[in-house]
């Protein structure tokens, strides 16, 4: 510590750039101060600093000895503190990632002690070094804000358990859903809408979840007993009901709940497939080298629909698109809104089939091949459905919500579809094809960071910037933090260090996220472990990517 404060007196009213000869390491007596990165100016991303505290100065060791789930909730539950031991300070910051809970690198456990990864902004008088006020801030404010994170004395322990027993009771439930056949589980009590759309806090006095009787089912968890709720099975499920009576919010729980969430949250007892994938039509996305003939055939031309390339998609192909991708990166659930999706795509309803024979029409709508993602790849579908009954024929279970309470209603829309049949034609003019993984050169990514000088950042969660190239992320609705999309560009990188061609990008990728994940990821504190599926989803949008249809 007397190093560093020597060097900040020394540096005193000089250039801002003077700040970088304080990068290095710093004992603290009590923990171990890193500076691995200095901004270059004012204005610059702040710097990225660690501090290492040994287990026997923490009275935290018993974590030790606890499940992975219930570390990693641990390890968000002293991020969380920290930050808000430091709001006093807006010179420091720590990633967080809002209501849920993700493997992140901000705060991580070894088997010596507790590393806390964060953010300082350096101060500065115009584009000259204040090193007295560093000194204070470094030496001084920031020692108390380290200690009182990692110390259990100064943490709230009734809370910092409640927060680690909620994820592990999240996680056990999500372990039941395969034994249990189903998709999803919407425990009883949950409160589904959010405050607003710009905020993701629980909306007061909503009206608490409640399963209808005959979807009710029972789960245990290690801490909390039994618990009560609707279980949403494997195959094609259907969300009807009329406008504004939560359709949509039910969706949108279900896809968010692939996370967990934090105490307090209204969603701590939802929990989903974790490779569930919400799709939707991205009108003007890239599409690369992907056989699309199980939903679109005889385009006008002669145009090839089995080796698929535009720069300019439209909706249906789009979402045809990312069906199609979302399979290849093992998609085991998707879940669709009607709201967000190509209309042309979904369904053709049997006047539309008159006026345009099928010959004249190259689409093949989902409602026609959604039967056999189900029995011929075992993938199930979650659909929210208010326009069009022609689902009625396939779905396996459909749920009305009503005043934001979900009614059974399969029984009654297996009565309508005897009482009104269908008079629209299968347009399905081949069985479901399946294909082997597209491969994807890793020389281009490499081309793409040397050309950027190495650079990747997310900026926000709507855009990854990976050397020059920035990729529009705003589609994947279920990322949750630009964390994940920092990572995501990061196993980019990993993989540019190879030469050649990847066979099967999907698999690489997930080698690559293994429990030590983090190890080969820059020493940084805003990273969070993401799914494959958003790995390759992100990947898909990279403009300038290849990838090859396999031959």
């Amino acid at each position: 510590m007397d190093q560093l404060i020597a060097v900040l007196k020394k540096i005193e009213k000089q250039n801002y750039r003077a700040y970088q000869q304080i990068k290095g390491q710093y004992d603290f007596g009590d923990y171990t101060f890193f500076i691995d990165y200095v901004q270059a100016d004012p204005y610059a991303s702040a710097s990225r600093v660690r501090a290492f505290r040994p287990w026997s100065l923490t009275g935290l060791d018993w974590l030790k000895d606890k499940s992975e789930v219930y570390q990693m909730a641990a390890r968000d539950f002293i991020a969380r503190q920290f930050a808000e031991f430091a709001k006093q300070d807006n010179l420091i910051s720590i990633a967080l990632s809002g209501q849920t809970v993700l493997d992140s690198t901000a705060v991580l456990f070894t088997e010596e002690g507790i590393e806390l990864r964060f953010r300082a902004n350096l101060p500065a008088e115009g584009r000259s070094v204040l090193g007295k006020k560093t000194i204070n801030l470094l030496t001084f404010h920031l020692p108390k804000f380290i200690r009182r994170a990692t110390i259990e004395r100064e943490l709230d322990k009734a809370a910092l358990l409640k927060h680690c027993e909620v994820v592990e009771d999240q996680n056990a439930l999500r372990e039941q859903l395969a034994e249990r056949n189903l998709i999803a589980f919407v425990g009883n009590g949950s409160v589904l809408p959010r405050l607003a759309g710009n905020c993701d806090f629980p909306m007061k006095e909503a009206v608490p979840f409640t399963a209808p009787e005959s979807l009710e089912i029972t789960l245990e968890t290690p801490n909390q007993g039994p618990i009560k709720g609707m279980g949403v099975p494997k195959g094609i499920t259907l969300i009807v009901g009329g406008g504004f009576h939560g359709k949509s919010t039910l969706l949108n729980a279900i896809e968010r709940s692939i996370y967990d969430h934090i105490p307090g949250d209204g969603r701590e007892r939802i929990v989903t497939n974790r490779d569930a994938m919400k799709i939707r039509a991205e009108d003007g996305r890239s599409v690369q080298h992907l056989s699309l003939s199980n939903y679109i055939n005889h385009l006008p031309m002669g145009k090839d629909t089995r080796d698929f390339s535009t720069q300019d998609a439209s909706g249906s192909t789009s979402q045809a698109a990312w069906l199609q991708e979302s399979i290849e990166a093992g998609v085991h659930a998707l879940l669709i809104d009607e709201d967000t999706s190509a209309t042309n795509f979904m369904i053709r309803d049997e006047r539309m089939q008159a006026l345009v024979s099928k010959g004249e029409e190259p689409i093949t709508p989902l409602v026609d091949r959604i039967g056999q993602l189900r029995d011929d790849m075992e993938i199930s579908t979650i659909i929210v459905m208010g326009g069009s009954g022609d689902y009625l024929d396939v779905a396996d279970t459909v749920i009305q919500m009503h005043d934001y309470q979900p009614v059974n209603v399969t029984e009654k829309a297996r009565k309508v579809v005897e009482m009104h049949p269908t008079q629209r034609t299968n347009e399905c003019e081949s069985p479901l094809e399946t294909f082997l993984p597209r491969s994807f050169n890793r020389v281009v990514l490499h081309s793409i960071l040397a050309d950027g000088k190495f650079r990747v950042s997310a900026k926000g969660k709507e855009s990854l910037r990976f050397g020059k190239e920035f990729t529009d992320l705003t589609a994947l609705e279920q990322l949750e933090s630009s964390s994940e999309i920092n990572a995501i560009g990061w196993l980019w990188f990993q993989m540019a260090q190879n030469s050649g061609w990847s066979t099967n990008p999907a698999k690489e990728f997930s080698q690559m996220l293994n429990d030590q994940w983090h190890n080969n990821m820059p020493k940084q504190g805003d990273l969070a472990k993401p799914r494959v599926l958003d790995v390759m989803a992100a990947l898909n949008r990279l403009r300038k990517g290849q990838f090859n249809v396999a031959k």
